[in-house]
This record gives C-alpha cells, sequence and structure tokens, in this order.
C-alpha cells in the first residue's frame, strides 16, 4: 500500500500524514506543484522526528506519478458520491490518492483512476446554503482514517 498526495497545500497536513505513513511503513508520493518546500519548518515539526522512517516519492505532475505506477490500483478518496469506505476492499498493492486541501481531486484526476471513495460522514453539510454540517474532514484526519481501514482489511483475518 502506498499514499499519494495531489498537490498538497499545507505542510502540517503533509507532516501528519508523512507521520502516518512512518506508523504504518508505507511510502508516501507527493505529487507537485506543492504548496510548500520540503524544508518548511512545519512540515518537519508535524512529521517530528519520523522522517527517516518514510520514503517520501516526488513526481513533477500527475501523468508522471501514474506512468510509474501503471501496475497498481489508483483509489481516489473524495466525498464526490464514491463507494464507502467501508464497503470497499483494498488489495495489497493498492495507492490511496488524496486532494488538495482547499480544491479536492479535480474531476480529470478522479476520472484517471481506479475507483473512488467516499469516508462517509454522518454531519456532512448537504446543500450550499445548508450552514449545518460539516463539508468535510481534514486531509490528513481522513488519510488516516483511510490508512487504517486499509491496513486492518489487508493485514488481518476477515478485516477485523
Amino acid at each position: 500500500m502506498e499514499v499519494a498526495l495531489f498537490e498538497p497545500r499545507i505542510p502540517q497536513n503533509t507532516g501528519n500524514i508523512a507521520r502516518s505513513c512512518a506508523a504504518f511503513n508505507i511510502p508516501l508520493n507527493l505529487i507537485e506543484p506543492l504548496g510548500f518546500k520540503l524544508e518548511d519548518k512545519y512540515l518537519k515539526r508535524a512529521g517530528l522526528d519520523y522522517w527517516p522512517l518514510v520514503t517520501i516519492n516526488k513526481y513533477k505532475n500527475f501523468d508522471n506519478f501514474l506512468a510509474s505506477k501503471k501496475t497498481k490500483r489508483i483509489i481516489s478518496f473524495s466525498k464526490k458520491n464514491g463507494v464507502y469506505l467501508k464497503e470497499f476492499k483494498f488489495q495489497k498493492e493498492d495507492i490511496l490518492l488524496f486532494g488538495r486541501e482547499d480544491s479536492g481531486l479535480p474531476d480529470c484526476i478522479i476520472d484517471k483512476s481506479d475507483f473512488l471513495i467516499s469516508i462517509f460522514m454522518p454531519n456532512l453539510q448537504t446543500g450550499d446554503n445548508d450552514k449545518k454540517g460539516v463539508r468535510s474532514l481534514n486531509l490528513s484526519v481522513a488519510c488516516g482514517i483511510a490508512i487504517y481501514e486499509a491496513h486492518k482489511q489487508i493485514n488481518f483475518k476477515n478485516g477485523n
């Protein structure tokens, strides 16, 4: 399993995701352009002293990333009408792809993915003018939920 971030903007989110990748021993793929430099102090602080434990791969754009991963399934995450996370069956070689914090994954990237997954949120905002409910999860939180569920399915008998 791998994680990929499409054009991440917030260094603290990427640092937290890198820490999760280190904890689960999975590579982190960063698809440029990034909204920060890899030397950013907030990125480093969020990842704490775990940076030596995570493999980071950088790609100039999505097409370069896709070309290097052509034998693996790309599993996109979005609140846009995907299969719910709990209903999806992950495989060991899957790549979990997440979009930008401000705009998510564009449709053209989702269209190049093999599957689209959504994380169920019971208090999701449902209308444009509806001020009640949550618009989305924080990127690092959504990524952590997805990593845990995929890891659980792949590594524990019957997903338990």
